[in-house]
């Protein structure tokens, strides 16, 4: 059998192969509710053979949200919608996660395919908040620069979304801290120019992040593995880089994270990217070799054989995939094949096998 489709065990968590849906916003929630859209979508990613299928960026608060149409999960009515899909994706022998997220400075926007700038005052907008008052970029709004109370109902938000994520029936959480969003905001000297204890030195920077995950840890059980998706580069000069985030995931792996999601960028506009294949691979294969800790890949993966590669020189303990399981949901079925392993199909579509 290929690397590519051997087991990966995290604390009690058993994942079939090491293929992981990547989380991917649809914007196709209503009040931070599911819809069939999430059961279909998120469902055909676990027949199509995926071991983990995670939920899009789910905001923990209404505030938190990236656009109205986000995904959430703050009350108990969002965790039982959420309780169909997770049911599915368990019958289907994967591993339903959910990616816990706040928006910070990048929220009240619209969505993409609306053209994503941040909506008109008046028309279901909202004030966003961040560490420091600086704006994603031209023509977004000045964020609220957030309080000291406004830190502490944030940890609160965060930890009463994971008792929810419980209750919903997830298994897998990834805390966002990645993509510009509002703990990344945090991390970065690019946009946290606070002066108190949460800003400045590099100790401060990672306080309310760290602080986060240590708070989620301590409620979510323990048999259960924790994520953490980290931009592991501004690519700005003066920005959060890949060794911050390596001592950064040391600190994680000490509070008791078990696997860091390896992305890039997004915290600062008009910034070069050298995309390619596999482009994001190196940061998960330095921070897993010098920090000691499980790492996904992500960005560009999108042939079997890479994928097999990226596992077998044991650059990254799974691979995430977005864009090529949008393409095909099943994906892990036909990669299988193309990589000579012989793994069950649904009973329902054996006959295609």
């Amino acid at each position: 059998m290929s690397q590519l489709f051997s087991p990966l065990t995290l604390r009690e968590v058993t994942f079939k192969n090491r293929i992981f849906v990547s989380p991917m916003c649809q914007y196709s929630s209503e009040d931070g509710f599911p819809t069939d859209w999430h059961l279909v979508h998120l469902g055909s990613r676990a027949v199509g053979g995926a071991a983990l299928v995670m939920v899009e960026a789910t905001a923990v608060s209404p505030v938190g949200r990236i656009t109205p149409a986000d995904s959430g999960l703050w009350s108990a009515a969002h965790a039982s919608a959420f309780q169909r899909i997770t049911t599915f994706i368990k019958e289907n022998n994967s591993v339903p996660g959910v990616q816990l997220a706040h928006a910070g400075r990048k929220a009240s926007t619209d969505a993409p395919w609306r053209g994503g700038r941040p909506l008109p005052a008046g028309q279901q907008d909202w004030q966003p908040l961040a560490p420091s008052p600086i704006p994603f970029d031209s023509g977004y709004p000045v964020p609220r620069e957030m309080t000291q109370a406004d830190i502490e109902q944030l940890v609160a938000d965060f930890a009463a979304s994971t008792r929810l994520a419980i209750d919903a029936g997830f298994e897998v959480i990834e805390l966002h801290m990645a993509h510009g969003y509002l703990l990344h905001e945090f991390l970065s000297p690019l946009s946290n120019r606070r002066t108190d204890s949460y800003g400045g030195s590099f100790a401060n920077r990672i306080r309310l992040p760290l602080r986060i995950a240590r708070t989620v840890r301590e409620i979510w059980p323990k048999q259960f593995p924790l994520f953490v998706r980290l931009s592991v580069t501004d690519w700005a000069e003066g920005g959060w880089d890949l060794p911050q985030s390596i001592e950064f995931s040391n600190a994680l792996k000490l509070v008791g994270v078990d696997l860091i999601d390896c992305s890039s960028g997004a915290l600062v506009p008009h910034v070069k990217i050298p995309i390619g294949p596999g482009y994001q691979v190196p940061f998960a294969a330095a921070i897993r070799e010098q920090a000691h800790i499980a790492t996904g890949a992500v960005g560009m993966i999108t042939d079997p054989h890479q994928a097999e590669q990226i596992i077998s020189d044991r650059k990254a303990d799974a691979v995430l995939l977005a864009r090529a399981l949008l393409a095909d949901p099943y994906w892990p079925l036909h990669a299988a094949k193309a990589l000579g392993d012989d793994i069950a199909w649904p009973v329902q579509y054996a006959r295609a096998k």
